[in-house]
């Protein structure tokens, strides 16, 4: 029962990498960094927070941090 939770997760935190890759180039400005940024931190902190029993507060914590990060991150030139 433990592998297939453990199997699950690890297929979640692989799409949601996906997702990332195929979403970091975009955002020219600050605020549309910050919306990527903060929808990827969400998605992963709900599925680290799942694996304690907690995906809501992971994903609040996710998406206050992935936010801020990409606020702050200058675009690639």
């Amino acid at each position: 029962m433990e592998s297939s939770m453990r199997f699950h997760v690890l297929k979640l935190t692989v799409a949601i990498a996906g997702v990332g890759m195929l979403t970091a180039a975009c955002g020219e400005r600050p605020v549309d960094r910050a919306l990527t940024g903060g929808a990827i931190g969400a998605a992963s902190g709900a599925v680290v927070g799942s694996t304690v029993g907690s995906p809501v507060a992971g994903a609040v914590v996710g998406g206050a941090a992935g936010a801020t990060i990409g606020a702050v991150t200058a675009p690639e030139r």
